[in-house]
């Protein structure tokens, strides 16, 4: 099985293209606002990074500035929260939220881990 990449769609580039286009204008009004264009690189960056990959070792979840493997051999399940956001139940009883990932991405988890988590959907 290939590693399957859970991000947020990149669809979502498409404001944060138009938002420094729209401070373009304002990066070039003073000395310190170059800055400002720092906002939506910082986005872009979110968009392209965060996100789960999940493969036949296991389930890697990548936030902005790391990330953490779990084998599938400390893998408990899956717990759905009160406003469905999904978090990785370990063996040794942590939870680990997969971000970018709500109740209705179940069925796309449950394909990409190849059956090891169930789709209850």
């Amino acid at each position: 099985m290939a590693t399957a990449r859970l991000r947020t769609s990149r669809v979502a580039l498409l404001p944060v293209s138009f938002l420094a286009i729209c401070v373009l204008p304002l990066a070039a009004a003073a000395p310190w606002a170059p800055l400002l264009l720092v906002v939506p690189a910082l986005i872009a960056a979110w968009v392209l990074r965060v996100g789960v990959d999940v493969a036949d070792d296991g389930v890697t979840v990548r936030s902005m500035v790391a990330g953490r493997h779990v084998p599938w051999r400390e893998v408990a399940g899956i717990r759905v929260a009160e406003r469905g956001d999904l978090h990785l139940v370990t063996t040794r009883g942590t939870e680990l939220r997969l971000p970018v990932l709500r109740a209705r991405d179940l069925p796309r988890l449950a394909a990409a881990s190849g059956g090891r988590i169930p789709d209850v959907g």
